[in-house]
């Protein structure tokens, strides 16, 4: 039976989470019963999609849930045994005990780190790859918008979109990720919105309209996008971090009426309206990987103790790609 930490809510934020309102909390982990296994985790991943559910959804002084990598430690279950390692939904604790049901086995691809199954390979590129196909229906020569393309969805869904044969405009909040995704990622243009307006600045970067409008952020750039939109255009909503820590911020777009005139199709979705893609996700993806066509950035904190931080840094623009914390090696 383990000793473990694991991280409490333990008080719901009002605006931009702090420190304050999580706890480290020690507890004992059962040893894994008949049809269990005991897993030690490895990785962990913060992810922006937990800001609402810090006010709805998680409950106070209790672990909070979230993607991880971990390697298992004693196995009472057929087809798992001891050495193998799994993502899981038990990230922000160091041990917990599964049935096989909430467990996933994954292999190591040479060359690659495990931790690319958090983010490339895990859930935030299948979002991405998803949102795009299916959601905004991407076709070649599409002009597409992607706003925070430096984060781990975002530089996804750009890079996805340039293999289909798509313009890519990116947007981004510093100098240093909009060299990297012009440099590396090689976007047709990339858009500093701390640096010029967002709206002015999409006009600019993309005068002949966007078709696909990939929104991770909601707010002015979603109201810029539907001022740039073009007939038939398809808007994905994937995310607004915009407005998780200032629930008025999610109103505050003026443009809606584009959508009338313009016939423009604005969907919201998430992970579960296309699991019949996996397959053909892990794929494609695995083979853009192996042959560089996929680059990403990682932002690793370490500790388990450091996991607070960590979140509310996505907030603050700490990271670039994903961010992640590091338990063990």
């Amino acid at each position: 039976m383990p000793r473990s930490q694991e991280v409490h809510l333990v008080a719901r934020p009002d605006g931009l989470p702090t420190e304050k309102e999580f706890e480290l909390a020690e507890t004992d982990v059962p040893d894994a019963a008949e049809g269990e296994v005991l897993v030690e985790n490895l990785y962990m991943s913060v992810d922006p999609a937990m800001r609402p559910r810090l006010t709805v959804g998680y409950e106070l002084n209790e672990p909070l849930g979230g993607g991880a990598v971990g390697r298992i430690v004693q196995s009472r279950a057929p087809g798992f045994d001891v050495g193998d390692l799994v993502t899981s939904r038990f990230g922000f604790r160091e041990y917990f005990v599964s049935g096989p049901g909430g467990l996933t086995k994954v292999e190591v691809i040479d060359g690659l780190p495990l931790t690319v199954h958090l983010h490339v390979l895990g859930g935030t590129g299948f979002t991405a790859y998803g949102g795009l196909l299916k959601i905004a229906q991407l076709k070649p020569e599409d002009k597409v918008f992607v706003s925070t393309a430096a984060g781990a969805v975002g530089s996804i869904a750009a890079q996805i979109a340039k293999i289909k044969g798509c313009w890519v405009v990116g947007s981004t909040g510093s100098a240093e990720k909009a060299r990297w995704l012009a440099e590396d990622v090689g976007l047709d243009a990339v858009i500093d919105y701390k640096a010029t307006p967002i709206r002015r600045a999409l006009h600019q970067a993309a005068p002949e309209g966007i078709d696909v409008y990939f929104d991770n952020v909601g707010g002015d750039h979603l109201d810029a996008a539907l001022a740039c939109m073009n007939t038939l255009g398809r808007v994905a909503v994937c995310g607004m971090i915009s407005g998780y820590n200032e629930p008025g911020a999610r109103t505050m777009v003026r443009n809606l009426a584009n959508i009338i005139y313009g016939r423009i199709t604005l969907r919201g979705f998430t992970a579960a309206d296309f699991f019949e893609l996996r397959g053909d996700f892990v794929n494609d993806m695995t083979g853009w990987l192996r042959e560089g066509r996929i680059q990403y950035q990682e932002t690793i904190l370490e500790g388990l103790d450091a996991a607070p931080r960590a979140l509310i840094g996505l907030f603050e623009g700490l990271n670039t790609g994903k961010m992640l914390v590091k338990l063990r090696d």
